[in-house]
């Protein structure tokens, strides 16, 4: 097993709102998690993209993973502006890989996914176990492909 280097970009956040919680974690160099539970109605703002910006700043070109098991609904407003800003970055993603927990979250990915103009660059994964591996097996085996590739 390899060991991990850390990111040297920035330190892992997490943030708690009235009705969401957000975590950035970035467990190896080139890869981000970004993992939300509860309502997300916006109380973030461009929190999340800001993180974002610095990490392909840094890297040029990232692994992106959003885990999204725990989300109970997502605003229009929120799904829109994150698929506006994933289709203006589309080309400095190696991958998008998102985790989704119900069939409103799944739909909502999908309609990301089709606005942004993803194509293949976007998994969706509802299986925990499948996305857990795909994180590990990219944290581990850098440049390999995923199970979802």
């Amino acid at each position: 097993m390899k060991s991990v280097v850390p990111n040297a970009c920035a330190a892992d956040i997490v943030r708690e709102g009235l009705h969401c919680r957000l975590a950035i974690e970035r467990p190896a160099v080139g890869i981000v998690v970004v993992k939300l539970s509860g309502w997300d109605a916006g109380e973030f703002g461009d929190l999340p993209m800001r993180e974002l910006a610095a990490d392909l700043l840094q890297h040029g070109l990232i692994q992106l993973f959003i885990d999204a098991r725990e989300v109970k609904g997502a605003s229009i407003e929120v799904s829109g502006e994150w698929a506006r800003w994933l289709a203006n970055n589309r080309t400095r993603f190696q991958h998008i890989s998102m985790l989704t927990g119900s069939s409103f979250i799944q739909l909502t990915a999908n309609f990301v996914r089709r606005f942004a103009e993803l194509g293949d660059i976007m998994r969706i994964y509802t299986d925990p176990a499948a996305f857990d591996l795909a994180l590990l097996e990219s944290i581990h085996y850098p440049g390999q492909p995923s199970p979802g590739a």
